[in-house]
């Protein structure tokens, strides 16, 4: 079952060596994530799934030692899920769930098994929903890091420009995710997450899955727009 929930951005700016000099800019979104990891920890789960944006529709799955690397940014680091090192014959892990692992290795996730998917933006809400059902069906108490960004088109500098819609697209996700609402974020529409390339939408709907009745309760810990990309950081327990 479902015991807890981190909803986290996934910006590879959250890492100090990409975001370089704009570094501390970040620095209230990266405290709110070790916080909301911080919660994960507490509600001692003996499984964590990591569910985060894909490059293709999926359900992808990733195993444990995968490697993530931040060169396309200009920087030598990599990261490794779940473990110090690699070990999963070259599988390599798309740039969101790589700064999950990240925040993963930087709070010292080490000792519980985890297992990563990977969900893209042509998954329906209804595949979504049935991977996060599945999720919370298995045996033993689960606790979910789900990765995604908001909209990318908060102001006319941000990466899909301004777009009237993105700042009540935001607001009723920040809503839905403080308030624990599971049928709000099933609701979210695809077609209009992917036009304001909100990379969280198909994430967010797994954990709508999983959570389904559980009854947890939400908290918002962050709420920003830098660079005109909405970041969320929410805790369900």
């Amino acid at each position: 079952m479902l015991v807890a929930a981190a909803v986290c951005p996934c910006p590879p700016l959250l890492v100090p060596e990409v975001a370089a000099g704009a570094a501390p800019e970040l620095d209230a979104a990266r405290a709110a994530c070790t916080d909301a990891l911080g919660v994960l920890a507490a509600s001692r789960p003996d499984r964590l799934v990591v569910v985060g944006p894909a490059d293709s529709a999926g359900p992808e799955v990733y195993p444990r030692g995968a490697r993530g690397s931040f060169r396309g940014f200009g920087v030598d680091v990599e990261v490794y899920l779940g473990a110090d090192s690699g070990g999963a014959d070259g599988a390599e892990l798309p740039h969101g769930l790589a700064v999950g692992a990240w925040l993963l290795a930087r709070t010292g996730w080490t000792d519980v098994p985890i297992d990563v998917i990977g969900v893209g933006e042509e998954l329906s809400a209804e595949r979504c929903a049935a991977v996060g059902r599945d999720v919370a069906a298995r045996a033993g108490r689960t606790a979910l890091l789900v990765l995604g960004d908001a909209s990318a088109c908060r102001t006319l500098k941000a990466p899909g420009y301004l777009d009237e819609r993105a700042a009540p697209f935001d607001a009723e996700v920040g809503r839905a995710l403080e308030t624990a609402d599971p049928a709000a974020l099933a609701a979210l529409d695809p077609g209009l997450a992917r036009e304001l390339k909100a990379s969280g939408r198909a994430p967010w709907q797994v954990l709508a899955g999983a959570a389904g009745d559980s009854g947890l309760g939400g908290a918002l810990l962050y709420e920003d727009a830098p660079y005109g990309v909405g970041y969320i950081v929410a805790t369900w327990s």
